[in-house]
């Protein structure tokens, strides 16, 4: 069975009729109020569960990096942005023969895909995603962000595991 194809008319061999019908529908959807935001000096809200820049943490109680090198972001990362190097504590720290604390520990913010699964398995509650979608460097370089970035970043952060203080 072979099906015929119709015959187009003059209008609609211009494509005119079609063009206006685009026209008509972008017209109808062109919001009546503005809703451009002149950044950075109007940020737009974010919502409640915004995944954003993955930040470490410092205990407030004693101003220790709340990571203890377990590596367990670094093995769940699904584009293998995280990198962790075990270190030890400081001698004086009351936990230094107890907890390691890292090296050196370097996201690729060019890698990350901000999915939060290493702010999910974190045990010590070390990483923390902020609400903060401008993570920007002018070179590949300044995009890896080492433990004092992360640590800026993060800043410090109340202890909902007591882990060493009284009860």
């Amino acid at each position: 069975m072979q099906v015929k194809r119709p015959q187009l008319s003059f209008w609609e061999k211009t494509y005119l009729p079609q063009i206006i019908g685009g026209l008509w529908t972008t017209l109808k959807h062109i919001p009546k109020k503005k809703i451009t935001l002149q950044y950075p000096e109007q940020r737009p809200t974010l919502p409640e569960k915004y995944r954003g820049v993955p930040t470490l943490v410092r205990a407030k109680s004693d101003n220790h990096v709340k990571c203890v090198s377990c590596q367990l972001c670094e093995f769940v990362c699904p584009p293998k942005a995280i990198r962790i190097t075990p270190g030890f504590r400081a001698e004086e720290a009351f936990d230094s023969n107890i907890e390691k604390e890292p090296k050196e520990f370097e996201i690729n913010m060019l890698r990350c895909i901000y999915c939060g699964y290493c702010e999910e398995v974190c045990p010590e509650e070390a990483i923390f995603l902020q609400k903060d979608f401008a993570a920007i460097g002018f070179t590949r370089e300044e995009m890896v962000f080492n433990k004092q970035k992360l640590l800026e970043l993060g800043g410090y952060h109340d202890d909902k595991i007591r882990k060493w203080q009284d009860k």
